[in-house]
């Protein structure tokens, strides 16, 4: 009996001792994310390589510092704020950005920044003058946007009021080029809003290499229908009126045109006779006398590279492709220097690789190839013939960094991490700033040889990684899983700490799940996964797993989903729920699911069709209909709704509120231009219209990130109580 009580009480002690270092450990706190910024990374901000390749640049709070890559020796301050000259009493202000003419003679800074869209700002620019020690703003008659040197440094285009203009260095001239610009009318040198969402650009001109033209895009918007949000704040809230193209609505006229600025004439490019089409890129060939433009139908499935000699006035096609699905539009064209050749990637043989062509269309050959995908082209250093990439070689879930010759052969890795490595390579490609993460492990900066090697370590983010262990972050973990289909699903987990398989877990599901997309990657996660780790601090395993339609598997995975968007992903997701449900440490009652914008609509479809599966879910920022969003995105994949109903109908979460249960959490910003609010009001009439209960929070003024202030600290801890209650 003495053993017995002696053996019963040494285990007390020892589980008592458990419950106590668990009860010490450190908790993960919403403000330690998003309001102290505790768990935040490090990061270098602001580095620009200088021509030579072996010194580059560095914003550091609002100054820049020149630096030597092998050794890191500081060599010089080339700048400070308080060289800019202001008022007596004023400070100076804040460096947001900067960039130097070719010769590096020159800085142009970006100062009191104003973002118009996601993309878009305008800014006060100045013009600092690295040999002189002078400064001057760019102009004093109102903000600039894209401001940008021309090639000799002698000039500084930019865009005000819809309308290009140019400012000589030399003669402190400012001079507008276009007169037409008028708001909600015609654009020129920028994008419309809707290409600057879904083609990813803004910026509408660029200086001809000789400096003597400025080539841009002019955008005809008349046509385009309005949506106008309300603001709030005042008496009585206002309006903000801008042109949004619905799918299946008109979109704007695009052109092209060429000022000289010897004649100061404006020349139209011939962009062919089809106006409902896209240019989504213009581009210099290395002859300043020829330019290329990106021509692409409105079903995105027929792209054509046209070159227009602008002396004699003729087009003539460079390169064309066309799909059976859809074509999305990158930034990896670089012609080169010889002016003979240049590289394009392409998934016409089912991945994403590198092609090389002559100026003539002629195919040269195939410079990468295999199962995996080229995920950017770093540049080609045409001194050794290496093109320098990034790709998913190893893994969907990884990047690499490699080099191949321009023969196709020679293929070699860079960086020899296992994780996500990405690369901003010198102008002479001898070294290269590798910043490297993983899922657990934050970002490592270092300085690398062309070859890989590292010279030395410019961030380690020792701090954080201190923190991690002091917090016992839980690791996540990768898996698969098989659907009744037989398609392999990538996973992600992360379990709680002190994980025990004995006991029954809730599960919280993340999911995005759009086309070409990824949340399961071995990359650290950033402000959500913290979250993310919080929620596993309380008890709950948190799992993402990439349905069909998501990337770096191939064309044929990714647009299986082509006219039928959330067909499969939703049906993928349900199963992926029920896998978990079925594992011994998982309570399958209480499963729940999150997701933000494509996510939201996941997330909504799920608590629909998915309804006898899922007990909680959360859409922020939801798409509730595509018939509601933009066409450039929604008929890539979708076509018109004129031409598939069906496959916009049979997906739309609005038309299966009769399905839901259990209890959705909607959040929303009223100043969303990108998923407008309309798309949660009309999901709401639907669930009011079959008498079912559901939680709203609505974010007043804010945009498709719901955020400023303690925007994001109110949602975090919204969606936190919400899964503690329902969950």
């Amino acid at each position: 009996m003495k053993i017995n009580f002696l053996i019963s009480l040494l285990l007390l002690v020892v589980l008592s001792s458990s419950v106590l270092a668990q009860s010490d450990l450190p908790k993960i706190t919403l403000d330690d994310i998003w309001k102290t910024g505790k768990f935040n990374t490090r990061g270098v901000r602001g580095l620009e390589s200088m021509n030579d390749g072996i010194h580059y640049t560095i914003l550091e709070r609002d100054t820049i510092n020149k630096y030597r890559y092998d050794n890191g020796e500081k060599v010089t301050t080339l700048f400070h704020s308080g060289l800019i000259v202001i008022g007596e009493n004023e400070k100076p202000p804040r460096i947001d950005s900067y960039s130097f003419s070719k010769n590096e003679t020159k800085m142009l800074l970006a100062t009191n920044t104003e973002s118009i869209y996601r993309h878009s700002t305008q800014a006060d620019h100045w013009v600092f003058d690295i040999v002189t020690q002078s400064n001057f703003l760019v102009s004093t008659n109102g903000k600039q946007r894209l401001a940008d040197f021309s090639p000799d440094g002698s000039k500084v285009a930019f865009v005000r009021d819809n309308n290009l203009h140019v400012k000589d260095l030399v003669s402190d001239e400012e001079k507008q080029i276009t007169f037409d610009g008028l708001a909600r009318h015609i654009i020129n040198g920028t994008t419309d809003w809707v290409y600057e969402e879904e083609f990813g650009i803004t910026k509408g001109f660029y200086w001809s290499p000789d400096a003597n033209r400025i080539a841009f895009l002019r955008f005809d918007e008349s046509h385009v229908k309005e949506f106008s949000m309300t603001t709030y704040g005042t008496l009585y809230p206002g309006k903000h009126p801008y042109k949004y193209p619905k799918a299946g609505e008109d979109n704007s006229m695009v052109t092209v045109h060429i000022y000289n600025l010897k004649t100061g004439i404006v020349t139209r490019v011939d962009t062919g006779a089809e106006t409902d089409q896209y240019i989504p890129r213009i581009q210099w060939t290395t002859n300043p006398t020829v330019l290329s433009f990106h021509r692409m139908n409105r079903h995105q499935n027929h792209l054509e590279i046209i070159l227009a000699d602008i002396e004699n006035g003729q087009n003539r096609l460079l390169y064309e492709e066309r799909n059976k699905y859809y074509i999305e539009i990158t930034n990896d064209l670089s012609f080169l220097d010889d002016g003979k050749r240049f590289i394009i990637t392409s998934e016409r043989d089912g991945f994403n690789h590198l092609y090389l062509y002559d100026m003539t269309g002629k195919l040269l050959r195939q410079l990468t190839r295999g199962p995996w995908e080229v995920t950017s082209l770093y540049g080609v250093d045409q001194k050794s013939d290496r093109i320098f990439y990034q790709a998913a070689k190893a893994s969907p879930l990884q990047r690499e960094i490699y080099s191949v010759s321009l023969h196709g052969r020679d293929d070699k890795k860079l960086s020899l991490k296992v994780g996500t490595t990405s690369a901003r390579f010198s102008t002479t490609f001898d070294y290269y700033v590798s910043t490297f993460n993983t899922a657990n492990r934050p970002s490592y900066i270092s300085v690398n040889l062309k070859h890989g090697s590292e010279v030395r370590v410019l961030q380690d983010n020792t701090r954080l990684l201190s923190l991690i262990e002091e917090y016992r972050f839980s690791r996540m973990e990768f898996f698969t899983l098989t659907t009744s289909e037989g398609i392999v699903l990538n996973a992600s987990m992360i379990k709680p700490h002190n994980f025990d398989p004995a006991k029954k877990y809730p599960v919280f599901m993340y999911v995005y799940g759009g086309p070409g997309s990824q949340t399961v990657r071995d990359a650290w996660g950033g402000s959500t996964n913290l979250w993310f780790q919080m929620l596993a601090q309380n008890g709950y395993i948190v799992v993402s797993v990439e349905n069909r339609g998501t990337g770096l598997r191939g064309e044929e995975f990714k647009k299986m989903t082509y006219l039928q968007l959330g067909k499969y992903e939703t049906i993928d997701q349900i199963e992926a729920a029920k896998y978990l449900a079925g594992l011994p440490y998982v309570d399958g009652s209480r499963i729940g699911i999150y997701g933000w914008s494509y996510g939201g609509y996941m997330a909504l479809l799920c608590m629909t069709k998915g309804a006898d599966v899922f007990k909680a879910g959360i859409a922020v920022a939801p798409v509730s209909s595509w018939r509601y969003y933009d066409n450039i995105y929604t008929e890539r994949f979708m076509r018109t709704p004129q031409e598939n109903p069906e496959g916009y109908d049979l997906n739309s979460p609005i038309n299966f509120a009769k399905d839901y249960k259990g209890m959705l959490l909607i959040a929303h910003g009223t100043g969303d231009d990108n998923v407008h609010v309309e798309n949660t009001i009309e999901m709401l009439n639907a669930l009011i219209a079959e008498n079912k209960k559901f939680e709203l929070m609505l974010y007043p003024n804010r945009d498709h990130g719901i955020y400023g202030g303690n925007t994001r600290l109110h949602l975090f801890t919204l969606m936190t109580d919400f899964i503690e209650k329902e969950l």
